[in-house]
């Protein structure tokens, strides 16, 4: 078994734990584990057969016992056990999103609900509405739910994190190109384009000894299984699941087949559409004539997108959302880079959740070149535990203060990011506020109320003159938490008028504005921030997502608050 099928029945048990009522704690661990074992980029089942399984974090001695039975007998005893009691298609009730095994176990007992099309009757003939605690609005979240997984099939279904699979392309790409056989290896697809999620990885390569290289990719200690290696490439997959696709080809070809495979599919459909209008077919094998036969071959992109009559077009924007348009009237946007910013305006410390101090984080801002830092603390009703309160705030703005005397060159900010109420309000005295150099107004609870509700709710932060930005305005987690019902274009519009900032969110789980909200955003007049919502140093790297996702909005520096320096961006505070 891969690391995905073992990481998948490990899902399936703590599921059907919850569904049979275990403590939470229990549940969790089964979840945590099979995280772990999911994006594990070595083999699990040899680590078992070794009898190392307690290597993997989150796999005690029982788990490991579990995943020795399943890879002994194929099927978890417990599991088996569970699946007596419970019809096996209840679990798929359970990943509707929104639901949650809970509410599905409650629905099976007091409603029949076994099926996903149970449940769907049981909401469109108004059943669920009338279970104490449910009602209407919950009736009307599982209906649209229902009808997402019916046009999209489940949601991110088979994909991952870009976060997962980008680290895992990069690797592969830096094995290929130190082999003496290579010349020229990019990572294409998805993962060049910087989309949130990916299915697979594409390489592609050219070689001297197109053979040798496709072997060493086979050979790799990533790659679980792979078809027979050749001159054209090879197929694998590796032991997380991830589908590896290398493609070998001559270099006068290179570009052509680079462009291909970094899509988007819409971007190259409509490549294609407009190719034709011309005369002119386009393939991974060239630019073919339509009349003579003649078929141009191009070693780069540059040249491919030169011959079809555009400029050249960045990976992020390869979407089919008017850049080819722009491209051939030479109207694109000089697209904001990683090395424009000059600092990162939301962080966290151990004074609530974070994993590293004061200190570390300034030290760490600072080594990265960064002109200030904004350390944002989570606020006294944010939910989670670890919040700060107001007298504890108190200290830490005189500790910022104490620490910024004396230095130059980089600065430390005071702020916090505050909850905000149902009302709209802040859940710290007005005077406190006032006294924090940037304040981050996020929602962190009730996000079951209803979009109008919500929308007035963030619009009364926006109108606050206290409040400098609104973090990750729609409470998404990338295939894990819907969206929250807001009108975005509302928020938009007050934030424009008010001079109120929002950000994009480097969290790779978040990444919040997405991409269309954030053009949504800037075409509107909103300043935008980046952040990365960093809980440690070592995610003061998510800095590099919130840029992505910047570029795929087609966003300059111009358009980013934070790539100011200092004297610069004060000013911005000053509306």
């Amino acid at each position: 078994m891969n690391n995905a099928e073992i990481a998948a029945a490990l899902d399936e048990l703590g599921v059907l734990y919850e569904l049979d009522g275990a403590v939470k704690y229990r549940v969790l661990a089964y979840g945590t584990a099979a995280t772990a074992i999911r994006e594990s980029p070595v083999s699990v089942a040899e680590l078992a057969a070794a009898g190392r399984a307690t290597e993997i974090p989150g796999v005690g001695k029982t788990l490991a016992e579990k995943i020795d039975a399943l890879l002994e007998t194929g099927e978890i005893p417990a599991a088996a056990k569970l699946k007596a009691k419970f019809p096996a298609t209840l679990i798929a009730v359970t990943r509707v999103p929104g639901l949650g095994s809970k509410t599905a176990r409650r629905l099976y007992d007091e409603l029949g609900v076994a099926t996903l099309e149970d449940l769907r009757e049981a909401a469109e003939s108004q059943k669920i509405r009338e279970l104490k605690g449910l009602g209407a609005k919950a009736e009307e979240r599982i209906l649209a739910s229902l009808e997402r997984i019916g046009e999209e099939g489940e949601p991110v279904a088979g994909r991952l994190l870009l976060s997962k699979v980008r680290p895992i392309a990069e690797q592969l790409a830096a094995a290929l190109r130190e082999h003496p056989a290579a010349n020229r290896v990019e990572v294409a697809g998805s993962v060049r384009r910087w989309a949130e999620t990916c299915k697979d990885i594409d390489l592609i390569a050219t070689a001297d000894e197109p053979a040798s290289l496709s072997e060493h990719l086979a050979s790799h200690p990533l790659i679980a299984a792979a078809g027979t290696p050749g001159p054209n490439g090879v197929r694998a997959q590796t032991h997380n699941g991830v589908s590896v696709d290398l493609r070998i080809v001559p270099p006068a070809a290179f570009g052509n087949l680079l462009q291909h495979f970094t899509g988007s599919k819409a971007h190259n459909v409509q490549l294609r559409e407009e190719a034709v209008s011309r005369g002119l077919s386009v393939s991974e094998h060239g630019i073919t004539e339509t009349e003579s036969g003649e078929v141009d071959l191009c070693e780069s992109e540059e040249a491919v997108y030169e011959r079809l009559g555009y400029t050249y077009i960045e990976p992020e924007l390869r979407e089919n959302r008017g850049e080819l348009k722009a491209a051939r009237e030479g109207t694109l946007p000089d697209l904001i880079e990683l090395e424009d910013v000059r600092g990162d305006l939301h962080s966290h410390t151990t004074l609530s959740d974070g994993r590293n101090t004061l200190e570390e984080m300034a030290d760490a801002g600072r080594e990265r070149g960064y002109a200030y830092l904004a350390i944002t603390d989570h606020s006294a009703s944010h939910g989670f535990g670890d919040h700060v309160t107001p007298e504890r705030l108190w200290e830490r703005i005189e500790e910022i203060r104490a620490w910024n005397k004396g230095k130059r060159g980089f600065r430390l900010l005071a702020g916090s990011e505050v909850n905000i109420g149902l009302d709209g309000s802040l859940d710290y005295p007005e005077d406190l506020v006032e006294a924090l150099d940037w304040v981050v107004a996020s929602v962190h609870t009730s996000f079951a109320i209803s979009e109008r509700e919500m929308t007035e709710r963030v619009l009364a932060a926006i109108e606050n003159p206290q409040v400098d930005c609104i973090g990750h305005l729609t409470g998404r987690l990338i295939g894990r938490r819907e969206p929250y019902g807001i009108d975005v274009e509302a928020v938009a519009e007050a934030a424009a008028r008010t001079g109120t900032m929002i950000e994009i969110n480097g969290n790779p789980n978040r990444r919040d504005l997405s991409d269309r909200h954030a053009r949504l955003a800037a075409d509107a007049g909103v300043t935008i921030v980046l952040s990365t919502d960093a809980h440690g140093i070592d995610t003061l790297d998510n800095m590099a997502y919130a840029v992505a996702t910047a570029r795929r909005a087609w966003l300059t520096a111009a358009d980013v608050a934070n790539t100011r320096d200092w004297a610069d961006f004060k000013k911005l505070l000053e509306r």
